[in-house]
C-alpha cells in the first residue's frame, strides 16, 4: 500500500487497518509511540488478542503460521507482533511472511519491528511483500536542527509553552535522546504553576536531575574512566533506573562507534563519518578518543554481548543482566573482563 512518516499514520488508522504492519528505525521512543497507535487502533477494532515472537536466529518460523492458522471459529481477533532487532528473516522467515501474507485472516493484524533497514533490506522480497499488502513506518532520528523543535511540539502536546531559550537549553541537555527529552517534559509539567516555563525553571529542572545520570553513563565509559562508569551504574541501578533504558544508552554510543569506524575504514573522514552518524559537534572528540582505544573486532563483541542482554532482559538467557551490563559498560571503557573463551561460552548461556 506505502510508506509513511510517522506523522502520516494517525489519518490512515482512523480510516482503516491494513492487514500487516512494518515498523522500522532506530529511535526508540518513536518506534515504541508509532507501535502503540498502531495496538490502540487494533484494540479499536477488536483485537482484543496479541502474541509476541522474538524472531532471532533460531526462531522457527513455522509458529507464525502455525498460530495464525490455528484460531477457532469463536476466537477473538489477534496482533501477531514479531520483534525482529536486525531486520534479516532469512529464506524461512522471508519464506514465512510471504506466505501469511497470500490470505491473511481479516481476524489476524501482523505487525512486524525491526532496526533501521538498509537500502539493500528495502529491495527484499519480504519487505517488498508488506509494502504490496499494508504499511510500512520509516523511523528517522531527528536532526540536531529540528531538535528544538520536537521538543516545542511535545510540551505543547502536554499543554506546556516555553521560552526559546529555555527549549534550546533543554535540546543541548538530552543530545537527542528523545525518551531523555520526554521524560523531562514529564517533571517540568509536576513542577510549572502556570503551564510555562521560562529558562529559569528550564536551569533548574536540568540542574536538578538524578544524582546518578543516565546520559553521563556512556560519556564516562567512552571516556575510560573506569572507575566513575561503574560507579555510575550502581548508582542508576540503586535508584531504580530501568536496565533497559540503560542498555539503551549504552548501544547507541556502541552502535555510532561501529558505524563510523566502518565508514572510516572506507575512507572517510571521522568528520564526515561522525556528522552521518548523528554525533553532535561537542561530543566528536570523545568517540574519536574511544574509536583510538576500541578495534573494530571489540565493537562487534560489545554489539553481540547487547543483543545477548536484550534477551536476558527478556527471559530468554539464563543470565543476570545487571552483571553482563556492568560488564559491557567495562568493555567500552577499556577494560576486557573475561577472556575470549570464557566471554564466548557465557554469550551462548
Amino acid at each position: 500500500m506505502a510508506k509513511l512518516r510517522p506523522d502520516q499514520l494517525s489519518s490512515t488508522l482512523n480510516k482503516t487497518l491494513a492487514a500487516v504492519y512494518l515498523v522500522s528505525g532506530d529511535e526508540p521512543l518513536l518506534i515504541q509511540e508509532t507501535c502503540d497507535q498502531i495496538r490502540k487502533a487494533a484494540r479499536q477494532q477488536g483485537f482484543t488478542e496479541r502474541e509476541i515472537f522474538h524472531a532471532e536466529t533460531s526462531f522457527d518460523w513455522n509458529q507464525l503460521l502455525a498460530s495464525a492458522n490455528s484460531l477457532s471459529l469463536f476466537a477473538d481477533k489477534k496482533i501477531f507482533e514479531i520483534r525482529m532487532p536486525n531486520g534479516k528473516p532469512g529464506d524461512k522467515g522471508t519464506k514465512a511472511i510471504q506466505e501469511y501474507l497470500e490470505n491473511p485472516s481479516p481476524d489476524n493484524l501482523l505487525l512486524v519491528i525491526t532496526e533501521k533497514l538498509d537500502s539493500s533490506t528495502q529491495k527484499s522480497k519480504w519487505v517488498k511483500a508488506i509494502e504490496d499488502n499494508g504499511i510500512h513506518v520509516q523511523i528517522w532520528p531527528i536532526p540536531p536542527s529540528q531538535l528544538s523543535r520536537w521538543i516545542a511540539t511535545r510540551l505543547q502536546q502536554a499543554n506546556l509553552s516555553a521560552d526559546q531559550n529555555a527549549i534550546d537549553l533543554l535540546a543541548s541537555r538530552i543530545e537527542g535522546n528523545l525518551l531523555a527529552a520526554v521524560q523531562e517534559i514529564e517533571k517540568l509539567a509536576l513542577l510549572t504553576t502556570n503551564n510555562h516555563i521560562n529558562y529559569e525553571l528550564m536551569a533548574s529542572a536540568v540542574a536538578d536531575s538524578a544524582r546518578y545520570d543516565v546520559f553521563s553513563l556512556a560519556d564516562k565509559a567512552l571516556q575510560g574512566d573506569v572507575r566513575a562508569a561503574a560507579k555510575t551504574l550502581q548508582g542508576l541501578k540503586g535508584e531504580g533506573t530501568d536496565v533497559i533504558t540503560l542498555l539503551w544508552a549504552v548501544l547507541r554510543d556502541i552502535r555510532s562507534l561501529n558505524l563510523i569506524a566502518q565508514a572510516t575504514a572506507q575512507g572517510k573522514s571521522f568528520e564526515t563519518a561522525a556528522r552521518q552518524a548523528g554525533i553532535w559537534e561537542k561530543r566528536q572528540p570523545l568517540i574519536q578518543n574511544a574509536l583510538r582505544r576500541l578495534k573494530s573486532g571489540q565493537l562487534q563483541q560489545m554489539l553481540r554481548k547487547a543483543n545477548a542482554i536484550d534477551k536476558s532482559i527478556k527471559g530468554m538467557r539464563n543470565a543476570e543482566p545487571w552483571d553482563e551490563l556492568l560488564d559491557l559498560v567495562l568493555n567500552l571503557a577499556g577494560v576486557q573482563s573475561l577472556n575470549n573463551q570464557n566471554e564466548r561460552l557465557t554469550l551462548k548461556n
